[in-house]
């Protein structure tokens, strides 16, 4: 059954399966328009409404028993302004079809994360971000947005425009309103050369700064029950693109992907192989080195699916945070058999941005599904919150509002943008009610019911 046959048949699900909802009503608008119209009208019924992209997030922002509006049919570029430099995109653009749109305009986005499958809305609304010292998350290329409220009024929110809530709104979870357009920031198109390796754990973090300050984009992969991971350097380059994409390719997909399900299966039937499998997947580690338009080497292929828990902690503590993950895998308590991401990202004032006002460093967890993960990333969890840490919106975690303001310097004050735009709640569903502290019921109709599975 296709995506939409299944919403369309009330059974909506996120990609790591870890949250199921069953939609009273599907819409999917065609034009700005009709979507305000559909959102005034789910208003003044009483109604709520949350927006879904492409489900990749782990947490339950999507799921409603009410109303789920998909922007599928509202996709492309349908503006672009060369002296600005800025392109603007529909919100429900999947970004692996802005990458080649962008580039046949000979442009392309500064920086992207390592997943290419979400909506630009989405991935804005949820801070998504890739990894590189001098980067911001994606949120932080927006110039602009059309932000449809929740009376049907269609806003155009920038620096100059509705200035607050356009700092409010380009992280904001789906809270504010449906974020209809997006107005990007952009450079001209480059092509960047990927250089991979196995290297130890202990000269990484040794060459840890100089990695970070020499390279556009760094991050790498640690092996839990070892000294070793994978390092990843990306850098422009005027060079032509690689002649061997195939092998590329091929170690992308096959060899990455498909070792990695091999091994994860064995993990879930015999879990005390786990410290032995990661032994074996460092081992397995090949150099890459190629050369490709910056689109094509920012996103990897992810076919095994898998739950994930991503922190932001200040980027100053990170080899003290990483040596208190590596003795807590080490105790033995939990079989992980997938390796830990690590990523840099420059600081904003993006009022909910988990890079607000530090520049960070970014240590994301992961675990096959079917797999336990709740122990795992609880005991994780334990050490990121005492740093300082802020969860990824879009990954699991168990912070409430209480923490959050805390940790949050203008948490307040996008609570107040929210009332002010939303003060019926429209667009907000029991966990992110739970997550703001709103402690007003929830129209019968709009209770969640979603399904939070432990693997």
């Amino acid at each position: 059954m296709s995506k939409e046959a299944a919403l369309r048949a009330g059974h909506w699900r996120n990609w790591s399966g870890s949250v199921r909802s069953h939609p009273r009503e599907v819409i999917l608008p065609t034009s700005v328009d009709e979507l305000a119209q559909r959102v005034a009208a789910i208003n003044r019924a009483g109604r709520h409404l949350r927006v879904v992209g492409a489900g990749h997030s782990f947490t339950p922002l999507v799921g409603t028993d009410d109303t789920l509006i998909s922007l599928d049919r509202m996709q492309g570029i349908i503006r672009a302004d060369e002296a600005a430099g800025t392109v603007t995109a529909l919100g429900g653009t999947r970004l692996f079809r802005l990458g080649p749109d962008l580039q046949a305009r000979g442009v392309a986005q500064e920086n992207l994360g390592d997943i290419n499958q979400q909506s630009i809305a989405g991935a804005i609304s949820t801070g998504t971000h890739g990894t590189g010292a001098g980067f911001g998350s994606i949120a932080t290329q927006v110039e602009g947005l059309t932000l449809v409220t929740a009376t049907g009024e269609v806003l155009e929110c920038s620096r100059t425009q509705n200035a607050e809530i356009f700092d409010a709104a380009r992280v904001s979870l789906g809270a504010l309103g449906v974020i209809a357009a997006v107005t990007l920031r952009v450079v001209p198109a480059k092509r960047v050369r990927l250089v991979t390796r196995r290297e130890r754990l202990s000269h990484m973090l040794e060459h840890l700064e100089a990695y970070k300050r020499d390279n556009s984009h760094f991050e790498f992969y640690w092996f839990p029950y070892t000294d070793g991971g994978q390092t990843k350097f990306v850098n422009e380059t005027d060079d032509a693109a690689s002649g061997g994409e195939l092998w590329a390719n091929f170690n992308k997909i096959v060899l990455e992907n498909g070792a990695l399900w091999v091994f994860s299966k064995a993990s879930q039937l015999i879990p005390p192989l786990a410290p032995t499998i990661c032994k074996i997947s460092l081992a397995g580690i090949t150099p890459l080195n190629e050369v490709n338009s910056s689109h094509l080497i920012y996103a990897t292929p992810r076919m095994v699916r898998f739950q994930e828990m991503e922190y932001s902690i200040p980027a100053d503590q990170f080899t003290t945070v990483m040596g208190e993950v590596q003795a807590r895998i080490k105790q033995g308590k939990y079989k992980v058999n997938f390796p830990i991401e690590c990523r840099f990202v420059r600081g904003d004032d993006l009022w909910l941005s988990t890079a607000y006002g530090r520049d960070s460093a970014y240590i994301a967890a992961h675990m096959f599904r079917g797999m336990p993960y709740k122990d795992y990333f609880a005991g994780l969890e334990e050490i990121f919150t005492r740093y300082g840490g802020r969860p990824h919106w879009g990954k699991h975690h168990t912070r409430d509002a209480a923490y959050l303001a805390a940790h949050y310097p203008r948490w307040a004050d996008f609570q107040r943008v929210r009332a002010t735009l939303d003060p019926n709640g429209v667009f907000l569903n029991d966990y992110l009610r739970h997550l703001f502290g709103v402690d007003a019921e929830v129209n019968a109709a709009a209770r969640l019911t979603t399904t939070n599975v432990e693997a």
